[in-house]
């Protein structure tokens, strides 16, 4: 291929680089990238790619834009909430670059399309917030012998890699073999995120895989990349591959992809809903201050930073992690009803209660979220 005049004087900088040069760029320009997710990571790396002139860029997200994103969610505007993600990311990467072509996949990415969509691109980068997506990536780019450039955020912490066990590297399954129980890692909703760091991960993401297209410097292959942005520090550590490992150990017994819900835990949606008996309504939790007869005491088991976004009055904080320490000021022969902010923690907390015999503890069904939609559109939603 043949860089353009225009093309020459946008990518100038590179160009005049040893390390790139016109053969670089070229490279560049003929490759192509998967990004999964256009959120916290799929932003800069999509941007980034795009202003560095990857010929192609695949986007896979089937979710919208919503206000809770514009806070670290680069490619997405203010004008964009509501819009698909898919969309809203095509439109901003034409606007930076029209020369690159963006084939928008607004899926969510399965064991039944994931072979087909990866097939058809050079290296494939994470930018998930997911565990089933996350295996489910890397199994399929292990089995396609795709670079699969790993990111992950939470709060102030960050992690990158590239797996890539036909380039000699181990792959995912031999850095985390099984994943988390269901619950145990909070997402990004339940626990926050600096709205910076998926920047920071997220450039080192997008600066491998342009290494990768160039063929120059040491990848991330066989290092696991630490960052805790509230230090300030990196840590490096190395990786090895497992020969045990059921994908790309020297006897697989992972020849195929697999039901990734069902792996990380996470049982199946049932074809009709059914109630939970732990659960109560957000009606319910209504009637229950409205009516001081009834008895019911409401407890709140989210965070005091939480509390101070946003709470409901005639409610009790009791945070879950004080729980184990408090509970002894509950009265087991109360009926309590316990939410949160979108229910999660609240179930957590009323299995806890019941192990300590609280028979009439009540989880509210989409905690104070469903309050803000359901009941008093006054109350922030964060």
């Amino acid at each position: 291929m043949q860089l353009s005049n225009d093309e020459i004087r946008r990518y100038s900088r590179h160009l005049i680089l040893p390390e790139v040069g016109m053969a670089g760029q070229k490279k560049i320009c003929s490759s192509s990238v998967l990004c999964i997710g256009a959120g916290g990571l799929g932003s800069p790396i999509a941007m980034y790619l795009a202003a560095a002139g990857v010929g192609k860029i695949g986007i896979v997200d089937f979710d919208t834009v919503d206000f809770s994103n514009l806070q670290r969610q680069i490619l997405h505007g203010t004008e964009d909430v509501g819009r698909s993600k898919a969309e809203s990311a095509k439109e901003t990467i034409a606007s930076l670059n029209p020369g690159v072509e963006v084939v928008i996949h607004n899926t969510r990415l399965s064991s039944e399309n994931a072979m087909e969509i990866i097939a058809q691109y050079d290296i494939v980068v994470d930018g998930t917030d997911n565990f089933p997506t996350r295996y489910l990536t890397n199994d399929a780019c292990v089995l396609l012998k795709k670079a699969n450039v790993y990111g992950s955020i939470f709060r102030f912490d960050g992690q990158a890699s590239v797996f890539a066990p036909h380039l000699g590297g181990p792959c995912y399954r031999c850095l985390y073999p099984e994943p988390p129980p269901p619950g145990m890692v909070p997402s990004c909703a339940e626990g926050g995120v600096l709205g910076v760091l998926p920047g920071i991960i997220g450039c080192i993401q997008a600066t491998e895989i342009l290494k990768l297209a160039l063929g120059k410097g040491s990848s991330m292959i066989g290092r696991l990349l630490l960052f805790n942005a509230l230090e300030m520090k990196f840590r490096e550590l190395k990786l090895r591959r497992d020969p045990k490992c059921p994908l790309c150990g020297e006897h697989p017994t992972i020849t195929h992809l697999i039901d990734y819900e069902q792996f990380c835990g996470i049982p199946a949606e049932p074809a009709v809903p059914t109630a939970n008996p732990d659960e109560v309504s957000v009606q319910d939790m209504q009637k229950a201050l409205k009516d001081p007869k009834l008895g019911v005491r409401v407890i709140d088991v989210r965070d005091p930073d939480e509390w101070q976004i946003c709470h409901v009055e005639g409610v009790t904080l009791v945070p879950l992690g004080n729980l184990p320490q408090r509970f002894t000021e509950l009265d087991p022969n109360q009926t309590l009803y316990v939410h949160c902010k979108s229910g999660v923690r609240s179930l957590k907390a009323v299995k806890f209660l019941k192990e300590q015999g609280f028979k009439y503890a009540k989880s509210v069904k989409g905690g104070i979220q469903a309050w803000s939609d359901e009941i008093d559109h006054s109350v922030p939603k964060y």
